[in-house]
């Protein structure tokens, strides 16, 4: 069996920035434990897989795995499959995808970029002592999401970019998403996002995690918009607005690799 592949650098204005994912069409669904062994291989971040969406609902169907699990909610891939679907006709301005937990989303043309909307995921304080201690962190404030998203505001930028957690305290804890976040120098809002129990150490740009922060940073800064910028080592920019429940995400993508994945 030959599937097209794509890796696609979500986030990112040129090659070797933002966060790269696989795109990987499929005619129907293979078996689960297929799909999370083609997500080892790939090796990246998260690996999409889309498929026709026969309910009418929306264009496709489209899952999400990284090599450690599938998990509820992708950004980036999803920014990416946006451009994977967009890149190819020129004539169409939006694609919708229906997901199996985080409802429809959908990806439209935005200048020479795109925009995605995501579900806007409001944190609520938490006491989360043992996450804030595998980070290693002194908190403003912390916050949760049931949809196991951790939330800790810092004091800074510096504090952020300064960042050196327990890597395995913090799986221990958990399939947990901790994201750092303070206000920054140059950008409106910085932050870096770990997530060991997924088998990805320090994710490089995050849109889920930006759908957590959008409501919070929003009151926070008393406007419905904000800049934000991840700090990884390979970094990312993005724009971020609240719209009712949606946290709408701009940025760009840049397709690095196309090519064919042979399944025996």
């Amino acid at each position: 069996m030959r599937l097209p592949f794509a890796q696609i650098d979500a986030f990112a204005a040129q090659a070797f920035q933002g966060n790269p994912a696989a795109v990987m069409p499929l005619a129907a669904w293979l078996d689960d434990d297929v799909l999370q062994a083609i997500a080892v291989e790939n090796n990246l971040s998260e690996t999409a897989y889309i498929v026709p969406d026969d309910s009418g609902a929306a264009d496709f169907e489209l899952r999400w795995f990284t090599p450690g699990a599938e998990i509820a909610l992708c950004g980036h891939a999803t920014l990416a499959s946006g451009h994977f679907v967009l890149s190819s006709d020129s004539s169409i301005e939006r694609v919708r995808f229906r997901t199996r937990q985080a409802g429809i989303l959908e990806v439209v043309r935005e200048g020479d970029g795109y925009a995605v909307a995501l579900p806007a995921w409001v944190p609520a304080p938490k006491d989360m002592a043992g996450i804030v201690a595998a980070l290693g962190v002194t908190p403003v404030e912390t916050l949760w999401h049931d949809k196991g998203y951790a939330l800790v505001i810092l004091a800074d930028e510096a504090a952020v970019r300064g960042i050196a957690p327990d890597l395995r305290a913090l799986a221990a804890a958990g399939q947990l998403i901790a994201i750092v976040s303070a206000p920054g120098a140059a950008i409106d809002v910085v932050s870096r996002v770990f997530t060991p129990a997924y088998a990805i150490d320090e994710d490089p740009v995050t849109g889920s995690a930006h759908a957590v922060m959008t409501p919070y940073w929003t009151k926070r800064l008393g406007r419905d918009s904000f800049t934000a910028y991840q700090a990884s080592a390979r970094g990312g920019y993005l724009t971020c607005r609240l719209d009712g429940d949606r946290a709408i995400l701009g940025g760009k993508c840049t397709t690095v690799i196309e090519g064919t994945f042979f399944l025996d």
